[in-house]
């Protein structure tokens, strides 16, 4: 069975002029419900993450100025929503839901997060609208309780994974691939095990070609035994922040792909649903819900 981490505390309201980028995390799970792709049994609701788990991945002063709310009006500023007990809650139950997506996944093959793909979040601070680092989090998670020995970090956001990569530069046993666009966000750039930058305007054929070219290899040479994606949209032609030009139906095409090796070589994968910014709602929700669409084909 699909599984899905989806709680109703992932629909936190943000004030006036932050709410659109959370909008997704409320109408993603009905419209997959709606089509059918999906029904509620393949839905889970992940509970907080101990604070002891979140300290395996971040400074313990970090998180004290996360529980007090005392982090300067510059930290809140580089993380961009405004900071509050409810977002930084919302944030501890996104986390336990990649975890528990690695866990299903080593069972079904495969198990997806409405929310997650905060890779902006270092272990010190946070930036880019990411608090915790999620898929860091749960690598940590899995090495220490040696439910893996290798890992990769597949991210396909348009946008670096900046945090991650930073995270990780000492740990040999979690290998960090960033795909991105070379000018976007963030200015400077951390160093990834692999970085690949885009030039703007980037379309289809271009990133999928790149795509094809450097997984396989990839795979060959880290031999991982787990697979963490993180499936961004906004590489979309229509995002406001992203700078390439790939279409719905290319976007589509890089999960199955990213799928299909995986499914392949039997690979387990835990998906978080990283960034999206389409002018239009509903490009952003079509192009998220394709993720989950091609998962349920190939895997069930």
């Amino acid at each position: 069975m699909l599984k899905i981490a989806y709680s109703p505390i992932y629909k936190y309201s943000l004030p006036e002029g932050h709410r659109f980028p959370m909008m997704k995390y409320e109408l993603l799970p009905e419209q997959l419900l709606y089509e059918g792709t999906i029904e509620e049994d393949n839905f889970f609701h992940p509970a907080a993450l101990t604070e002891s788990i979140i300290l395996r991945t971040h400074a313990a002063d970090y998180w004290q100025k996360l529980k007090d709310l005392t982090l300067t009006p510059k930290e809140i500023r580089k993380i961009g929503f405004p900071l509050s007990k409810e977002l930084i809650t919302r944030g501890t139950h996104i986390s336990q839901g990649t975890i528990d997506c690695a866990l299903f996944a080593q069972q079904y093959g495969v198990a997806l997060n409405i929310a997650g793909g905060t890779h902006h979040a270092f272990a010190e601070r946070g930036e880019g609208f990411c608090l915790l680092n999620d898929i860091a989090i749960a690598s940590n998670y899995l090495l220490d309780e040696g439910l893996a020995k290798q890992i990769l970090v597949i991210d396909l956001d348009v946008h670096q994974g900046n945090g991650t990569a930073k995270i990780f530069e000492q740990e040999p046993r979690v290998f960090t691939f960033s795909m991105h666009g070379a000018k976007n966000y963030p200015t400077k750039k951390e160093n990834s095990d692999l970085d690949i930058g885009l030039p703007d305007k980037t379309g289809d054929q271009h990133f999928l070609t790149t795509l094809y070219q450097t997984l396989p290899a990839l795979l060959d040479q880290v031999q991982p035994d787990f697979i963490f994606y993180l499936s961004g949209v906004d590489v979309l032609a229509t995002d406001k922040l992203g700078r390439l030009s790939m279409t719905q139906s290319g976007c589509k095409r890089r999960d199955q792909y990213i799928f299909e090796t995986c499914h392949r070589h039997q690979i387990p994968v835990a998906v978080s649903m990283g960034g999206g910014y389409s002018e239009r709602l509903a490009d952003i929700i079509e192009a998220h819900a394709n993720t989950f669409r091609v998962a349920q084909e190939i895997y069930f």
